[in-house]
């Protein structure tokens, strides 16, 4: 385990101004706080507080409060969760979750969320989505993961789904495809319209015309997953499909065009390609064959967050983090 010597030592400091890092930072000049902040967490350090209370030096540790909108529940989104405890952990800070259940659950949340006094608060959803602030909040000091407050007035850190889906199908376009079938998500959602707009933007660039592009939008709901099986239906006529890449909006609407696809005797990536999004969590390497998606960065986006609280920045709007392309064998 990594000592506060070994911190010192990385950055380049003393002893002291690791110290000063941990429980005083705003004495710091920015440069030497990020050196030490930069240090402390190549070498996942934790300061030892039980041993700060013994030698009487205060036991007030900093909190990151964290509203959870659907996020600690939902197994594709909880790495937003976890990278928040991780990084806070790493900087010497606490961390504890308030979970929203409903709209309508919004005021108890709040309520039980301050009244722990926290140094800093983390509003995260499930699901890329604009979000009215409660206006206990607005005097904190206050940064959104996965979300955008309705008036874009608060800081956010949300995916740069536009570039992910773009780059990806920039990557798509290299490799010869030009019969897409796009499946998005809801058009109702944020992340399915700026997809379509990436898609759509990736292939004028490339010297193609948008009205040969076959998309369509899910409805609303779990349950219209299945529509995604008559779609493909729709365009497999007398077995042979109109289409060489399935564009799908995340990797669940994949999961049934594989199934759909193989059902039919359609070989990925030989006679048809799939191109997921997301990268849920312990699914994609279960494919057969392995599927290529983008990754949707849940746990940076809590990192970000969380750092923002940390490292006190100041109000820096809409920050965007990367979707970077997972090249596996369906493409």
């Amino acid at each position: 385990m990594a000592s506060l010597k070994d911190v010192a030592r990385l950055a380049n400091v003393s002893l002291m101004t690791v110290s000063r890092a941990i429980n005083n930072p705003e004495l710091l000049k920015p440069e030497t706080l990020k050196q030490v902040q930069e240090a402390i967490r190549n070498l996942n350090y934790v300061p030892d507080f039980s041993a700060r209370k013994i030698r009487g030096k205060g036991s007030k540790v900093s909190t990151v409060g964290v509203l959870a909108l659907d996020t600690a529940t939902t197994p594709y989104s909880v790495e937003i969760i976890l990278s928040i405890e991780q990084t806070a952990r790493q900087f010497g800070w606490s961390s504890f979750v308030v979970n929203i259940t409903s709209n309508e659950d919004n005021e108890r949340a709040v309520r039980q969320l301050l009244s722990q006094r926290p140094d800093g608060i983390i509003y995260t959803t499930m699901g890329l989505r604009e979000v009215s602030i409660p206006e206990g909040l607005h005097k904190n000091h206050l940064v959104l993961a996965n979300c955008i407050d309705v008036q874009k007035r608060l800081p956010a850190y949300i995916p740069d789904d536009y570039n992910g889906q773009y780059n990806a199908m920039r990557k798509l376009i290299e490799k010869g495809y030009r019969k897409p079938l796009c499946l998005y998500i809801p058009k109702e959602t944020l992340a399915g319209n700026i997809r379509r707009k990436a898609v759509e933007s990736a292939w004028r660039d490339a010297g193609f015309a948008t009205e040969v592009l076959q998309q369509y939008h899910l409805a609303m709901g779990d349950e219209h997953y299945l529509d995604v099986v008559g779609l493909i239906n729709n365009h497999c006529k007398n077995g042979q499909p109109d289409f060489d890449v399935v564009v799908c909006g995340n990797d669940r609407i994949a999961f049934l065009a594989y199934q759909v696809l193989l059902g039919k005797g359609i070989h990925i990536p030989k006679d048809v390609a799939v191109l997921g999004y997301d990268n849920m969590i312990g699914v994609g390497e279960l494919f057969y064959p392995p599927l290529t998606t983008v990754v949707l960065p849940h746990y940076q986006l809590g990192e970000q967050a969380a750092l923002h609280i940390i490292e006190q920045r100041k109000n820096n709007g809409t920050q965007y983090v990367a979707c970077d392309l997972l090249e596996r064998s369906s493409i």
